[in-house]
C-alpha cells in the first residue's frame, strides 16, 4: 500500500506524519513507526506522527524510534495542529487530543513574516505515578534524586508526559547521556522511563535546554522539555511568571508563558510547524519497500534556516 507522508519539523525536532483521518491505515503503527524513521530516505526522524480523529476531536499519536507510544510530545502536536488547520478546519483556535489529555491550540503569528507557527496550553502537573523516586510526596522540587547523584537539583514535571529538569551553570552532554540511559534502568525511581533535561540561564527571561527523551535519545530539541524546563525555571524564580520566556535549543528558539493561578500551572508553548518534504512510502506490512519524495518545501527550509542563523548571532 501506498502511505502519504510528510516529513516536518519544530524547533529542529524531525518528524513523519502521516494522515490517518483521509488516508488508510497503515495496521501496526509500531511496526510502520521503526521501520519509517530508520529508512535512509527519511535522512533522520525522531519520531512519527499519527493524526487520527478521536470522538469529536482530532488527535495525535505519536511514536518513537523505537516502536513505543509517547503519551505527548509539544513539538510534534504543533505539526498535527498545522495540518488538521489546513486540511479540516477553518477556525484558528481548536482543541487538539493525545494521550487522553486536550490541549487548546491556536495558529500564532508568522514567525518573521513567513514561518508558520503554532501555540498550544499544556497544563502541567507535579506529581505522577511515573515519579517513583518521589513516592509518597506532594511534589520534587529543586531536589536530589540520589540514584542519578547528589550534585543536581531535579524538578519533576508531569505534562501529559514525564520529566526531570535541573538547572546547571554548564550543560555538560556526556553527564546528559549517562543519566538518560541510567533512568531506563533504574526501574523502582523510573517504573516507564523518563525524559532528562539541563537548562542553563541564557539571558534576561531567557533558557538554553538540552534533552534526552525517552525512546529517542538526544534530539535537537523536545517541545515538552522546554515547557517543563521553562515551568521549572518560573517556579524556582529564574524566570518571570506571565511573560514569554525565550526557549532556545540546539534546532532553533521557542516561546513559553507559564501561568501560575489557584494551584494550577498551564504553560503555552509557541513555535514553528516547518514542511520538509512531502510523498509516499510502499508499505507492504513489514517492511518499507520505497520512498518516492513528491514535493520539496524550499521556501519554507530556507526560511527557517535564516531565522536560525539570526538567532544564533
Amino acid at each position: 500500500m501506498q502511505v502519504e507522508i510528510i516529513k516536518c519539523h519544530g524547533s529542529g525536532n524531525k518528524f513523519v506524519m502521516v494522515d490517518m483521518v483521509s488516508g488508510e491505515a497503515v495496521g501496526d503503527m509500531a511496526a510502520f513507526s521503526r521501520a519509517i524513521c530508520s529508512h535512509p530516505d527519511v535522512e533522520s526522524a525522531d519520531g512519527l506522527l499519527y493524526v487520527v480523529k478521536q470522538g469529536d476531536y482530532y488527535a495525535m499519536r505519536m511514536f518513537n524510534p523505537d516502536g513505543s507510544e509517547a503519551e505527548m510530545c509539544g513539538n510534534g502536536i504543533r505539526c498535527v495542529a498545522r495540518l488538521v488547520r489546513e486540511r479540516y478546519i477553518s477556525d484558528d483556535f481548536f482543541t487538539l487530543t493525545s494521550g487522553g489529555g486536550l490541549y487548546p491550540t491556536r495558529r500564532a503569528e508568522l514567525i518573521n513574516g513567513e514561518i508558520e507557527a503554532y501555540g498550544v496550553d499544556i497544563k502541567v502537573r507535579l506529581t505522577s505515578p511515573d515519579f517513583g523516586f518521589a513516592a509518597g510526596a506532594e511534589s520534587h522540587i529543586d531536589k536530589t534524586i540520589p540514584s542519578l547523584g547528589e550534585d543536581m537539583r531535579f524538578t519533576a514535571l508531569n505534562l501529559g508526559n514525564p520529566h526531570i529538569v535541573a538547572a546547571v551553570e554548564a550543560i555538560d552532554m556526556e553527564r546528559l547521556v549517562e543519566m538518560g540511559e541510567a533512568v531506563t534502568q533504574l526501574k523502582g525511581d523510573f517504573p516507564k522511563g523518563i525524559n532528562v533535561s539541563l537548562y542553563r540561564k541564557c539571558g534576561d527571561n531567557a533558557i538554553f535546554v538540552a534533552t534526552y527523551e525517552r525512546g529517542a535519545g538526544i534530539t535537537y530539541s523536545c517541545g515538552t522539555a522546554m515547557t517543563a524546563s521553562s515551568t521549572a525555571a518560573t517556579l524556582l524564580g529564574i524566570c518571570r511568571e506571565g511573560e514569554e520566556i525565550e526557549v532556545y535549543n540546539r534546532g532553533g528558539m521557542v516561546r513559553c508563558l507559564c501561568t501560575i493561578k489557584d494551584n494550577s500551572l498551564v504553560t503555552r508553548l509557541t513555535g514553528n510547524a516547518t514542511y520538509q518534504w512531502r510523498g509516499v512510502a510502499e508499505w507492504n506490512g513489514t517492511e518499507i519497500t520505497k520512498i518516492e519524495k513528491q514535493e520539496i518545501f524550499h521556501n519554507e527550509n530556507d526560511a527557517y534556516e535564516r531565522f536560525v542563523e539570526a538567532i544564533a548571532k
